[in-house]
């Protein structure tokens, strides 16, 4: 499970609740002040709004792949780039010994497809370049569709803010001309806390719930392309008869360097196993 993403979530509500308490009589906290935070037309405008934006701008297809999304998040199976290279230089050590043709039955057994394709492009005896670009290609085409999914969740972010404002707008409205002339004044405090309850609202789905489940998806298409590109190195490496032991300082330097930032250029062939964030 991805703790760190429900710690964050839960913690953020929770702290919201008990400072919307705070200041209540006859203890410190009175959660009955909850009340002056709920607005049925509100959460009709900024919720209905948002999602009328997202709907309107993205094709079914990709809607349709939300619970797969917050699956994704919740459920945080780890790409592991140690693992990546523990088991390239396996096949290295099979190819070095037998040949590359001799990789063809442990690839069979590999779970990850993108990983069982760059082995038999060289045991099929593709050139280096060809075999270097179709995988390239590959993982450019990955890293651009979880690019449009988190940008989803990002424009989701950006419109909720928006429609947050314009229900204060409306609210605002509705209290200028529903104003009585004579004895308007006394309900003036009432009808702008509820104006501006929208923007609460927007301002919360917006920060607690669409960007972190964007940055998510962003950092898990990292991880993932990561760990392709080490692949992609690595059988390089394998069909130019690299050393085993070479093999892995190369991929260990490689993941290093990531790490420090140095080799990290996004939309450049990043690798990464698996297809769980497609």
């Amino acid at each position: 499970m991805n703790l760190t993403f429900i710690l964050g979530i839960v913690g953020g509500f929770v702290l919201l609740i008990l400072g919307m308490s705070i200041g209540g009589d006859p203890g410190p906290f009175d959660f009955t002040q909850l009340a002056n935070f709920g607005d049925a037309a509100s959460v009709f405008i900024v919720l209905g709004g948002t999602l009328a934006t997202i709907i309107a701008g993205h094709p079914g297809k990709m809607l349709a792949k939300f619970p797969k999304h917050i699956g994704i998040i919740f459920n945080q199976k780890k790409f592991n780039p140690t693992e990546v290279i523990d088991e390239v230089v396996e096949f290295a050590q099979i190819a070095r010994k037998n040949g590359l043709l001799a990789l063809e039955e442990r690839a069979n057994q590999l779970e990850d497809p993108f990983f069982q394709k760059s082995i038999m492009l060289i045991v099929d005896g593709n050139d280096s370049d060809k075999v270097r670009d179709m995988l390239t290609s590959d993982i450019e085409q990955l890293s651009t569709r979880h690019d449009d999914v988190a940008s989803m969740y990002e424009k989701a972010s950006a419109a909720a803010p928006a429609f947050g404002m314009v229900g204060t707008l409306i609210g605002l409205i509705n209290m200028l001309v529903n104003m009585d002339p004579e004895s308007g004044s006394s309900s003036i405090g009432k009808d702008m806390g509820t104006a501006l309850i929208t923007t609460f609202y927007g301002v919360i789905l917006a920060n607690l719930i669409f960007n972190p489940i964007a940055n998510n998806l962003r950092t898990r298409d990292e991880e993932e392309c990561l760990c392709r590109q080490l692949i992609v190195e690595g059988v390089m490496a394998i069909q130019s008869g690299e050393n085993p032991k070479f093999i892995r300082e190369k991929l260990e330097g490689y993941l290093e360097q990531n790490a420090t930032g140095g080799g990290s250029e996004k939309k450049k062939g990043r690798g990464g196993r698996g297809k769980e964030s497609e």
